[in-house]
């Protein structure tokens, strides 16, 4: 039976895996119907996922050594005897359908774990919706694919048009080859060694010269390893998961990010750290020093079909002890662009083991009884993913936006993913439901806080006594003032959110 060695970082996501940190990350995708839909169309569309044909790499793999996770020689294998009832499957919401009771379904579909004696991923069908909507639920264990390639694959699967009704979905889908580049040719095998030997070489003192940077004074604006402060999102987690979502206009986020000098991906970390900042104002929890994100670098080349990991990281200052907007965004554009600046020079490997290195503290929070005694290496996790340029169709169904589902893990209770799809960007926020208080507030004060870049003024925090109740009216509030349009759908725009 052969075996498909897994790199380093694959090894990681394996080894970290726990009964509380599961290592799978997911997406949740509602779809509307075609016009020409008819009763009992969902019922007959799982009927046709099931006899898919085949699965197709890397669908059809499963890990070597199921029960020892951390085997020095783990590796993929092929499933011979794949079963794709397992793999998808059929849930239907209870009327009237509503979001909040589909966030409830998929917070509690990412609490429970994989299992690796198959092949490491689920597909759940949702039906129920308001509307006559359906939602894909996808999870996936990070050990066999990063978001990247998630999205890569997902989209293949997905047609660009409603006409086309037989696109087999991702798992049935035959892989793309990588091309070579051109004019490659094959080395000896010496100088094949001796060539590697020198990039290993460079790459060491690339990754000495990084290191040394982010603990350079002449750099203030650098963030060190295991320089975040303690807070209440940095405490060990439980298994249970809570889940809600956010949607904005790519052209709204671009004109704040062109006001301010910096990026889309600097508005999407300022954007977060204002959500974070008065949530745990109102939680008397808000540290005294600027909390920290990791951010992962795709360092894929353009036309890399995916497969496994390949991400690099770096660490960036959220400035949410900084009560101006502005002056707050400034300090994140500031950090970032020196944090880029410490990967030029570097080669895709020298940026992944400098990656690794970044996030080596982690492993000490892992160690039991470790979280709250050792000093976290970052606060949070705030992933920027570009998605689908145009609209997808499964089926003739319409994907109406694309939610990622990343990980909470022991130490780190809350995790920020954002995909962009067509001209929107998808905001996925995921934290333990026992750790992380109110998280499906984040998605309200999000809105607030896109709002205060834009030069408007947000609401005041709340107290604790009035919180729930402001962000369960602010909905309303928001449809009152729209006329002409639905309350539900204002509300909806001005601030939803799914728990």
């Amino acid at each position: 039976m052969a075996t498909k060695r897994l790199n380093s970082l694959d090894w990681t996501f394996l080894a970290a895996e726990t009964r509380e940190s599961m290592m799978h990350v997911g997406s949740m995708m509602p779809f509307s119907a075609p016009a020409d839909a008819e009763p009992g169309a969902l019922s007959a569309l799982m009927e046709q996922l099931r006899s898919e044909p085949q699965v197709q790499p890397p669908w059809n793999l499963k890990l070597k050594y199921p029960g020892f996770l951390a085997h020095p020689l783990q590796g993929w294998v092929v499933d011979d005897s794949f079963d794709v009832d397992y793999h998808i499957r059929h849930s239907a919401l209870p009327e009237p359908g509503d979001e909040r009771a589909l966030g409830v379904l998929v917070s509690r579909l990412h609490s429970h774990s994989i299992d690796f004696h198959r092949p490491p991923w689920e597909v759940h069908l949702i039906e129920g919706l308001e509307g006559g909507r359906f939602a894909l639920y996808f999870k996936v264990h990070h050990s066999l694919i990063d978001g990247y390639t998630g999205i890569r694959l997902l989209s293949r699967s997905l047609s660009r048009t409603p006409d086309e009704r037989e696109a087999p979905l991702f798992f049935a889908a035959p892989p793309q080859a990588q091309r070579a580049a051109s004019g490659e040719t094959k080395q000896p095998v010496l100088e094949s060694l001796m060539q590697g030997l020198r990039q290993q070489l460079g790459t060491s003192r690339s990754i000495t010269r990084a290191v040394a940077g982010s603990f350079q004074r002449g750099h203030p604006e650098r963030v060190a390893p295991m320089q975040a402060p303690r807070s209440i999102i940095n405490q060990p987690i439980s298994r249970n998961r809570r889940f809600a979502t956010q949607e904005f206009d790519i052209a709204r986020l671009k004109a704040a990010a062109r006001a301010h000098g910096g990026t889309l991906n600097d508005v999407v970390l300022a954007i977060s750290a204002g959500a974070m900042r008065r949530l745990l104002i109102e939680q008397k929890a808000l540290p005294a020093k600027p909390m920290t994100a990791m951010v992962p670098v795709n360092i894929r080349p353009k036309d890399d079909p995916g497969g496994g990991n390949a991400v690099g990281a770096v660490l960036a200052s959220l400035a949410t002890d900084v009560a101006d907007p502005y002056k707050r965004i400034n300090a994140i554009i500031a950090s970032t662009r020196s944090a880029k600046e410490q990967l030029q020079g570097m080669t895709r490997n020298g940026i992944m083991q400098y990656s690794a290195l970044l996030m080596s503290p982690l492993l000490l929070s892992q160690l039991p009884g470790a979280v709250g005694h050792v000093r976290p290496a970052f606060n949070v996790v705030i992933s920027n993913v570009p998605g689908p340029t145009e609209p997808l169709y499964f089926r003739g169904w319409r994907m109406d936006a694309y939610y990622p589902i990343s990980i909470p893990f022991h130490g780190y209770g809350l995790n920020i993913t954002v995909v962009s799809y067509v001209d929107k960007l998808d905001f996925g926020f995921i934290g333990c439901r026992d750790s992380v208080p109110h998280l499906q507030r984040l998605a309200v004060y999000a809105v607030d806080a896109l709002a205060e870049l834009e030069g408007r003024k947000a609401p005041p925090p709340a107290s604790k006594a009035t919180a729930h109740k402001a962000v369960k009216k602010a909905g309303a509030k928001k449809a009152r003032a729209k006329k002409g349009v639905g309350a539900k759908r204002a509300a909806k725009k001005a601030g939803s959110r799914r728990e």
